[in-house]
Parts: structure tokens; C-alpha cells; sequence
């Protein structure tokens, strides 16, 4: 189950209409990181293991050795993050096992600098204290946010949702007739996006927001319909938005025609 988005969360998009996100969940948070942790210790062992047998094989001095675990250290809890996380625009592997995505707290997409911040900011509070302070930050975070994200202003975002059924829109049987007569030709493009969105949404609305709102856009379409009919605010919505689809596939189709007798016009010449 998806924990609901405060206002405090909320993305809002450049017409103010609030787009449905989801942080992914601190557990989930917590073993994508657990994940990412493993396999950069897995690379300095490596490095390791790498430095020892050079040194039993004599291409490798005492006084290198440390140089060496400091450029392995570098390379796995440093360089190998931000260059995964830069290349693949916020994913790792272990946000591809949960699904998630770091992005911007706007919702956009990260750049180099984030990842560095987070990178580095990581080096401390992930591998010195073997997570336990990213663990701190996600859990008093409302998106689970570890300090590396508070000071590069990210977030992980999820990004494996449910398919959404697809929604289409019905006549009222109450607006049969009225839907003969009716002119819908003067709905601004903007206002009818409004509506679309509104009845594809309509049911993870609350009963009194659901009513509340298809009562604002009800009356902003009153000035763009004639006649108005007497129905409920929700139905009406519903009925311009299929007499605007059906418009628009009528047009369509005369465009299309159009199109076919023209072509087929030159084809005779």
C-alpha cells in the first residue's frame, strides 16, 4: 500500500496541478542502499585481494601498499557511485531491486553535481558508520531522505508503479438528448486537460473533495457550453468530455478523407 503524499511532498506541475508521486518506503530505502553498500565493499575487496598478490609476487612493495588502499578505497565508495548514479540519470543496482529512482526534489533529473554531493556525503554516513546514519536521516525524513539527499536536494523517487486501467469517459444517460443539441466547441484546450485529469482521478478522491472539485470546473465550463444542462456537476464534465472527443474524432476523420480524396486526385493526374 501506497503511504498518501502531505502537501509538504507534493510536485506541483506549471499549471499548479499536483502530480501523483511516491517516495519509495524507508524499508525498501534501507535495502537498496544495503545493496549499493555491498557491492562497493565488494569492489575494495577486490582491490585488496588485488594489492596482496602483487605483493607476494613482488610487483608490489610494502611502502605502495597503502597508496593502493587509498586509491581502492577512492574508486569503490567514491568514484564507482557517481559514476553509476551519473550515467544512469539516478539508478543503481540496488534502486533497480526497489524500483526507485533519485531525482531532484522538483521531480526533475539529477545532474553530476547531485551526485557527487550524495557520493561524498555517503562516504561518511554510509560506509564510516556502516549505514547507521543514513538509517537515522531516512527514518526522521518524510521521503526517507539521508543527509546526502538533504544537502543535494534529492529524493528517491518510485518509478515501478501498477498499471493504471485505461479511463474513458461515458455519456449520462441523463444527457442523451442534450447531447444533440449541445455546443462544446468554445472549451479552452487548457480547462479541458483540467477535466480529463479530474474524472481519470476521481475515485482516489474523497467524497467531499471529489464533490467540491467537479463543482469548480463545472462552473468555470457553464460560460463555454450552451445549452447548460440541469444535472449534477460531475455528470456534466463527463458529458463535454465526450462531446469534445467526439469533435475531435469527427475531425479526424474528415481531415483523413480530405486527405485520401486529394491524394487520390494526384495519383489519377
Amino acid at each position: 500500500m501506497s503511504t498518501p503524499i502531505s502537501a509538504e511532498q507534493e510536485i506541483l506541475s506549471g499549471e499548479a496541478v499536483a502530480i501523483d508521486v511516491q517516495p519509495v518506503g524507508f524499508v525498501l530505502r534501507a535495502a537498496g542502499a544495503l545493496i549499493d553498500m555491498v557491492i562497493g565493499f565488494l569492489v575494495f575487496a577486490a582491490f585488496a585481494l588485488l594489492g596482496v598478490w602483487m605483493l607476494g609476487e613482488g610487483l608490489l612493495d610494502a611502502h605502495t601498499l597503502p597508496m593502493l588502499i587509498v586509491w581502492a578505497s577512492v574508486i569503490s565508495f567514491l568514484v564507482l557511485p557517481v559514476t553509476v548514479e551519473a550515467a544512469t540519470r539516478g539508478r543503481s543496482a540496488g534502486k533497480l531491486a526497489v524500483g526507485g529512482r533519485i531525482v531532484r526534489v522538483d521531480g526533475g533529473a539529477i545532474t553530476f553535481r547531485h551526485t557527487f554531493i550524495r557520493a561524498l556525503v555517503g562516504v561518511l554516513e554510509v560506509y564510516l558508520t556502516l549505514g547507521g546514519g543514513a538509517v537515522i536521516a531516512g527514518a526522521v525524513t518524510a521521503r526517507s531522505q539521508r543527509l546526502g539527499d538533504l544537502v543535494a536536494g534529492t529524493y528517491s523517487q518510485r518509478v515501478r508503479t501498477p498499471r493504471l486501467a485505461p479511463h474513458t469517459p461515458f455519456l449520462p444517460p441523463s444527457l442523451t438528448a442534450w447531447a444533440t443539441i449541445a455546443d462544446v466547441t468554445r472549451l479552452p484546450d487548457r480547462l479541458a486537460r483540467r477535466i480529463s485529469q479530474f474524472l481519470s482521478g476521481a475515485d482516489q478522491l474523497t467524497p467531499a473533495a471529489r464533490l467540491r472539485v467537479a463543482q469548480e470546473l463545472a462552473a468555470e465550463v457553464a460560460d463555454f457550453v450552451s445549452p447548460l444542462p440541469p444535472v449534477p456537476a460531475e455528470d456534466l464534465l463527463r458529458g463535454v468530455t465526450v462531446l469534445r472527443r467526439r469533435r475531435e474524432q469527427r475531425a479526424l476523420m474528415i481531415a483523413d478523407e480530405r486527405a485520401e480524396r486529394l491524394s487520390g486526385r494526384r495519383v489519377r493526374v
